[in-house]
């Protein structure tokens, strides 16, 4: 029945393909593109060794299907729908990852999936964390780093000044940002780390430490790197430590974070061999011992008789009559087939059919946006074309706002129809990563005058090499008033499903803390720009 079992796993290959190509191609062509995660495309190899490994454990063991993978396969199914409707794709990632598990326990069983579940979970690393939580860790990481590169750069006898990931050196500045930070290994790092303890021979303690040890090394590296480029800096100027230095770090901090790792795992084998341990750290090496050495002899029996019983069983379909029907009879066995694959055809079948999501046009272009509201006189900006297919937004306005030297940074960004990795991009998000550092983040009310309502916004007071900017911003989606990305989520994911609509929109408000004023200040001159400026948002939004 080899060929059943292929027929039926190019099938379950060919729904999967069906329901997930758009967010896989995401994944491969925009996500592992990214030097974050650009060693995703190593992991299909490394999940196709692990599995080949361990071959003959899994020839030794009866497959057992089972209900219970029914666990995994709709919640699975359920997380699709919200990550389909509500644009978000490491839902999408994740719900591809329990399908396929479910649908492999359902039908190789519990005893067979044990033997590759290290290789089913390496597969989880693939996927790129979402944007919010990979810049939260990532931000506090490199705050880290800088603060250690600045204390290296004094024991080297340097004068150097730290504001938030700005080091001033005084004759240049290094900034701390994503795009030249050597914490970009820190995810391949800590998989490597996953990897190496996995092959380990030791107590399940040292290589929870192995590990575990990844983050402090990355921090650690990355710190002699931001020390090293200001050394050469000072010695042989901007252009060999951008230049060479620049990429060749990156490879160095990698290369020395894996001999830091190999050198753990010998002085921890030392440790064993001199203390020894007990408990619950009782050496792994040990109880993989006892099973590598050999087999029971009751397996040479077990499979001689399985052996048989298909030879006997090939023999009796060949020779009968029959075969085909009782290919056909088998082909649709055992039941947990056909109902995973039940599922999975209707779940693509009505996400391939079903439209949710209308386009819905703003209400004026916003090439009439005014650059004259009340008092306050306005310059149209406009944004490179990388950036606007970066955000992949419909349309947007920004305009630089004065009203007796009080400058007011206007942003409007519209999206008609927010589908997969075409979504409103947070400025929690956004922000951080260009360098700003939260401050102060919360919400504040905004009374809106002759209406006699208020809107809620978030509040955000930031910090850049010592300036401070304060920020107001809000989502107003089909006729409701967002703060947060989460509630964003869940209504686009909500209305898409009861009203076929995803459109929405992010506006933005930016204003600097001017020389010689106070925090007060710059809360009031936002607070008066609002109450303006939303009537004049009601007519490009529709409700």
């Amino acid at each position: 029945m080899r060929l059943g079992v292929i027929l039926k796993f190019a099938l379950f290959g060919a729904l999967l393909a069906g329901i997930y190509h758009s967010a896989y191609a995401w994944l491969i062509q925009r996500d592992w593109r990214r030097e974050d995660y650009n060693y995703g495309y190593l992991i299909p190899l490394v999940v196709l060794y692990l599995i080949w490994e361990k071959k003959g454990e899994l020839a030794a063991k009866e497959a057992m299907p089972s209900w219970a993978g029914l666990i995994f396969l709709i919640p699975g199914i359920l997380l699709f729908w919200i990550g389909d409707l509500a644009g978000e794709l490491y839902s999408l990632y994740l719900s591809s990852w329990l399908v396929a598990a479910g649908i492999l326990w359902m039908h190789i069983g519990w005893q067979k999936l044990k033997v590759i579940a290290f290789a089913i979970f390496i597969v989880l690393t693939m996927f790129p964390l979402p944007n919010f939580l990979n810049v939260k860790l990532t931000f506090g990481l490199r705050l880290i780093s800088s603060q250690l590169g600045v204390w290296l750069l004094h024991l080297f006898g340097m004068s150097a000044y730290r504001e938030g990931n700005i080091i001033d050196l005084g004759f240049t500045q290094l900034q701390v940002v994503d795009a030249c930070s050597g914490l970009r290994y820190l995810f391949p790092l800590l998989v490597m780390g996953i990897l190496l303890a996995y092959f380990y021979r030791a107590a399940l303690w040292n290589r929870i430490f192995l590990v575990v040890s990844t983050i402090p090394l990355t921090i650690v590296t990355n710190s002699l790197r931001i020390a090293l480029t200001g050394i050469i800096h000072a010695y042989w100027g901007a252009e060999a430590a951008e230049g060479f230095f620049h990429g060749f770090s990156g490879w160095l901090i990698f290369m020395v974070t894996l001999g830091v790792l190999l050198g753990e795992m010998k002085v921890l084998n030392y440790k064993e061999k001199l203390f020894g341990t007990g408990g619950w750290g009782k050496k792994t090496s040990d109880v993989r011992r006892q099973t590598a050495d050999g087999k029971p002899k009751t397996t040479d029996r077990k499979l001689e008789t399985s052996a048989a019983r298909l030879q006997a069983s090939d023999l009796e379909k060949k020779t009968s009559r029959a075969g085909r029907k009782i290919f056909i009879a088998e082909f649709f066995k055992p039941s947990q087939f056909l109902v995973a694959a039940l599922l999975l055809g209707l779940t693509l079948g009505i996400s391939a059919g079903v439209e949710f999501r209308e386009k819905i046009p703003s209400s004026k272009p916003f090439n009439q946006f005014p650059l004259a509201v009340g008092a306050w006189e306005g310059k149209r900006q406009y944004m490179e074309e990388k950036f606007i297919k970066e955000l992949d937004l419909t349309d947007y306005v920004i305009v630089d706002y004065q009203n007796a030297g009080r400058p007011v940074n206007f942003y409007l960004a519209w999206y008609e129809s927010q589908r997969k990795g075409e979504s409103i991009h947070s400025p929690e998000t956004c922000l951080p990563g260009s360098g700003w550092e939260f401050r102060q983040a919360g919400q504040a009310q905004v009374a809106l005058e002759g209406t006699g309502r208020s809107i809620r916004v978030t509040r955000a007071m930031m910090e850049k090499s010592g300036s401070r900017q304060l920020s107001y911003f809000w989502f107003p989606v089909r006729g409701r008033i967002l703060t947060n990305a989460w509630e964003l989520k869940f209504f686009t994911f909500w209305d898409s499903l009861t009203r076929q609509r995803t459109d929405g929109a992010l506006v933005r408000l930016i204003t600097p803390v001017l020389p010689g004023e106070q925090a007060e200040d710059a809360e009031k001159r936002l607070q008066e720009f609002t109450r303006l400026i939303v009537p004049t948002l009601d007519e490009f939004l529709p409700k």
